[in-house]
């Protein structure tokens, strides 16, 4: 992924300065970047990098968060998937995972991930936090994030789980 520049941060800058709880994915087209290069120049306080070598190993935490909702971006539609995040192993070069009825399948290319972002950004005007998976070229190739109750609020145990990973895994 391509290094965050001081003109990139500036542009980030000035548009959370006019509207912060935009979606990161929102601020792509507008900007004209791509959702990394977007990510990793938001403020310190909203995110923290995590190499993509710690990717197995951050997955392996959530398959025991509870419900948290997976979203992949692709062809301009939103995939989400609201459930406990499945545990997974690895086999013939995928981190297969291996979810029950009603729990999410998959096989990732876990390889293909170099950077990995916990970010903390205010969503609609709602506290919100996910952990993106990027890969080279600045894609975003998936997102957890935290799940919430009934009355859309998050679990606080996972906002704590979510806060120690963050701490451990960081640069």
């Amino acid at each position: 992924m391509r290094k965050q520049t001081p003109e990139i941060k500036k542009q980030v800058e000035d548009f959370l300065a006019k509207d912060g709880d935009s979606p990161v994915s929102n601020m792509v087209e507008r900007l004209g970047l791509t959702e990394g290069d977007i990510t990793f120049s938001l403020p310190k306080d909203m995110f923290a990098r995590a190499p993509g070598e710690q990717v197995q190993a951050i997955l392996e935490k959530f398959a025991s968060f509870g419900k948290v909702t997976t979203i992949v971006h692709s062809g301009g539609s939103i995939f989400e998937f609201k459930a406990d995040f499945p545990k997974g192993k690895l086999a013939h070069g995928y981190y297969n995972l291996m979810g029950k009825e009603g729990q999410l399948h998959g096989h990732l290319r876990i390889d293909l991930v170099t950077d990995i972002a916990f970010v903390s950004k205010p969503f609609r005007g709602t506290e919100s936090h996910y952990v993106g998976f990027f890969d080279t070229s600045g894609h975003c190739i998936f997102k957890i994030y935290l799940g919430r109750d009934a009355k859309r609020q998050l679990f606080a145990d996972q906002v704590e789980r979510f806060n120690e990973m963050k701490m451990e895994w960081s640069k």
